[in-house]
């Protein structure tokens, strides 16, 4: 049988999307009943992740059907940007080649299915000594971001908070992936932060005395997003909070709370707010934000004039990413 790609009378602009099937049905999260099962997948990441020299430390079967969880080792900013690159076309091609379909894309359009975040993991370091600049301290409850982050890492992550309704323009680039920010799915719906809670859109971990120190898990971006724009708009942030010493309110417990300022609800609202975020545009360069807003201004007036939302997807994302 053609696959779509190679079916003529499919052709079109974007083509068909493939027709595919799960791995897993998923929610049995690191259950091992289906890791015989998604075995050859699995095998393969590995495999192309490690002939990519790529710092792969885990890969695990996720809780969505058919979803899975690559988890990276620690590197520079620009470093780990290559590596997303290199992960996701590289894994994408050789996966193909044995007949499986990878996407990144944020929440592929079928009934049930959960949807993926990209969870950036950030830690300072100083320059000169290499030393962290949150460094372990003793456990703690509180819920100063100061008593776990240190005074310049509490200001980095109040920085992320301060700018998060235009981040979202930057780290979530598609109309696909605002359809994850819904409570209780373990993605933030929320600007907070809190410690080890999975439901803040900032987790702060390692704050416990173990490992070289204390880090910040930014659970806003998508996984389809640009790498490379992701970092530079969490760096770009972060040093705004720390050149004007902006201060991080309390941790929060409740994440999905109705008081906490709520993150955008459309990739429209998210380009406004970037757009109005003068701030952040001087660091990020303005050329550069008035360039990438009027493109995916584009994209959100395609996506609003699609006859049939679903397909649209499925060939505009889920084929492509």
């Amino acid at each position: 049988m053609l696959r779509p790609a190679e079916d003529p009378q499919g052709a079109d602009w974007p083509g068909l999307p493939p027709e595919v099937a799960l791995l897993h049905p998923g929610y049995r999260l690191l259950c091992d009943d289906y890791a015989d099962a998604c075995e050859p997948v699995l095998g393969l990441i590995q495999r192309t992740a490690q002939q990519l020299q790529l710092p792969l430390q885990s890969l695990e079967i996720e809780m969505g059907p058919s979803q899975f969880e690559a988890v990276f080792a620690a590197t520079d900013a620009l470093t780990a940007a290559d590596d997303m690159v290199r992960f996701r076309h590289g894994i994408r091609q050789a996966l193909a080649r044995h007949g499986y379909h990878v996407t990144f894309v944020c929440r592929p359009p079928f009934a049930h299915v959960m949807a993926s975040g990209w969870h950036v993991h950030q830690s300072l370091y100083h320059a000169d000594s290499e030393q962290p600049v949150a460094p372990n301290r003793p456990s703690t409850d509180s819920g100063s971001a100061s008593d776990h982050l240190g005074t310049q890492g509490a200001q980095w992550l109040a920085g992320l908070l301060q700018h998060a309704p235009a981040l979202a323009a930057l780290c979530v680039p598609s109309a696909n992936g605002y359809a994850r920010f819904v409570a209780n799915a373990l993605a933030p719906t929320s600007i907070c932060w809190g410690l080890d809670n999975r439901g803040a859109m900032l987790r702060v971990l390692g704050a416990d005395g173990g490992g070289t120190g204390a880090r910040i898990e930014n659970r806003l971006p998508e996984p389809a997003a640009n790498p490379y724009v992701v970092l530079a708009a969490q760096i770009a942030a972060g040093m705004g909070g720390i050149a004007h010493s902006v201060q991080a309110p309390p941790a929060s417990e409740s994440p999905y709370a109705s008081a906490h300022r709520q993150l955008p609800a459309t990739q429209a609202d998210a380009l406004h707010a970037l757009l109005a975020d003068d701030a952040l545009a001087q660091r990020l360069g303005e050329n550069f934000v008035r360039y990438y807003a009027t493109i995916k201004k584009m994209e959100v007036a395609r996506h609003a004039a699609a006859t049939d939302a679903r397909d649209y997807d499925l060939r505009h994302h889920f084929a492509r990413y």
